[in-house]
C-alpha cells in the first residue's frame, strides 16, 4: 500500500510547570507530529519532541529535515518509504522516529495492537527541593500507587546527597528509587557522589555525565555504590554493546525517539538483554503520541517501571482525550488513541506542511 498523504504540524506546547533538569528547565515541549494515510481511511502517527542535548538535533532543524523526507517518500510503498528514512537516522534519530512510527502504524505493526484494557506502570518524578514540600510530594504519589519515583540530581554533588538521603528516610523502602544526573556532573563529582551513595531503595543512577565522555562512565560505574544506567550515551546498537564490553552500565535505557522505529527499539531491548543488562523504556520529554506508543511497547517488552510520562507535563495534549492514569499506571485501552480534529491541530501548530501522491 502506498503513503498517499502525509501532513507535518510543529507545535510548542507549554508545560503546567517547569520541568526542571541539569541541562536547564523546559517551559514547552517542541513538537513534531507526522500523520501518514494510505487514501482508504488508515492512518499511522509518529511524533518527535525535540530537546536539544537529549539529541543533537534543534527544532528548526527538525522540521526543515521532516519536511524533506515527507516530500521524498509521499507516494512510495511503505516498504520502500523505510529505507529512505532510515538513512537519516544518524544525523536526526528522533525527527526520523516521527515518520518511521507513522509509517510502522500505517503498516499495522504488532506492538500497537491493543486488544484489552491494560495498565502500564510508570515512575513519578519528585520535582519539590525543600525538605517539607518533598515529604508531601511523595506521600502523595505514593498514595497514588506509583511503585517507583526518580529524583533528578546532576546540580550539586554535596547537597544532591544530602537530599537523596533525606529521601530515602521519608520513602523507608516503600517504593524504589531511580536517580537521573541528566549529565551534570563533571567526573570527580559523578564518582564522590555515586560512591557515598547508601544503596537502600535506589534502584539505579542514570547518565551522571555527558553522553560522549565514555572513559568517565566506566569510571564511575567502577566506583558505584548503586547499579549505573545510560540513556544519553545509547544512540543504538553499537552504543549498546560498548556499555557491555566496559561494564559502564547495569540498565541501558531506550527512548523510542532515539531507537528511530518500533521494530529498532525492540531489537534494541533484545541486544540489552543477550548482553546480560537489563532495558529501561521510556521518555519524559515526549507528548502522548510518542508516550502510548512507548507504553503499548512497555507491556511486551520490560518488566519495570516505564518513564513515558512526558504526556503528563503539558497544559494540552495532541489525542482527542487524555491518556488515564491509574494506581500509578497508564491505562491503555482496547484499539487506538484518536489524534484531535485536523482543524485543531492546525490551530494548535505554529507551522503545518502537506503532501500527497504526484500524480
Amino acid at each position: 500500500m502506498a503513503i498517499e498523504t502525509l501532513t507535518l504540524y510543529r507545535f510548542s506546547l507549554p508545560l503546567i510547570r517547569p520541568y526542571k533538569l541539569a541541562l536547564g528547565a523546559v517551559h514547552a515541549l517542541d513538537t513534531i507530529l507526522c500523520v501518514a494515510g494510505d487514501g482508504s481511511g488508515r492512518e499511522g502517527f509518529g511524533e518527535a519532541t525535540i530537546l536539544t542535548g537529549y539529541t543533537t538535533e534543534t527544532i528548526e532543524e527538525s522540521w526543515k529535515i521532516a519536511v524533506d523526507l515527507a516530500a521524498r517518500v509521499r507516494g512510495l510503498e511503505e516498504a520502500q518509504a523505510k529505507p529512505v528514512i532510515e538513512a537519516e537516522h544518524q544525523r536526526a534519530p528522533f525527527t526520523c522516529a516521527a515518520l518511521m512510527t507513522a509509517v510502522e502504524m500505517l503498516q499495522g505493526h504488532p506492538l500497537l495492537e491493543v486488544t484489552e484494557r491494560t495498565e502500564v506502570p510508570l515512575l513519578a518524578i519528585i520535582n519539590a527541593m525543600e525538605e517539607d514540600a518533598m515529604t508531601a510530594e511523595i506521600e502523595a504519589r505514593l498514595q497514588e500507587g506509583y511503585g517507583t519515583l526518580k529524583v533528578k540530581v546532576g546540580f550539586d554533588a554535596d547537597a544532591d546527597a544530602g537530599r537523596v538521603r533525606f529521601i530515602q528516610g521519608i520513602v523507608s523502602g516503600r517504593a524504589l528509587i531511580r536517580l537521573d544526573g541528566n549529565q551534570g556532573y563533571c567526573v570527580e563529582d559523578a564518582k564522590k557522589f555515586a560512591a557515598s551513595l547508601s544503596p537502600d531503595g535506589i534502584e539505579l543512577f542514570e547518565q551522571p555525565c555527558p553522553a560522549g565522555d565514555w572513559d568517565a562512565a566506566v569510571a564511575v560505574a567502577d566506583v558505584a555504590s548503586v547499579p549505573m544506567m545510560l540513556d544519553e550515551s545509547i544512540y543504538g546498537p553499537d552504543d549498546i554493546e560498548r556499555a557491555a564490553e566496559l561494564n559502564a552500565a547495569d540498565f541501558i535505557k531506550l527512548k523510542l525517539m532515539k531507537a528511530g522505529g518500533l521494530d529498532a527499539l525492540a531489537d534494541g531491548v533484545a541486544q540489552i538483554r543477550d548482553l546480560g543488562m537489563t532495558p529501561v523504556l521510556g521518555n519524559g520529554v515526549a507528548s502522548d503520541p510518542g508516550c502510548w506508543m512507548e507504553a503499548c511497547a512497555a507491556r511486551r517488552l520490560i518488566d519495570n517501571a516505564g518513564e513515558m510520562n512526558g504526556f503528563l507535563k503539558p497544559e494540552t495534549g495532541i489525542f482527542a482525550s487524555p491518556l488515564a492514569v491509574r494506581n500509578g499506571s497508564v491505562v491503555l485501552e482496547p484499539g487506538t488513541p484518536a489524534l484531535k480534529p485536523a482543524a485543531e491541530l492546525s490551530a494548535l501548530a505554529s507551522a503545518t506542511a502537506e503532501f500527497t501522491r504526484r500524480t
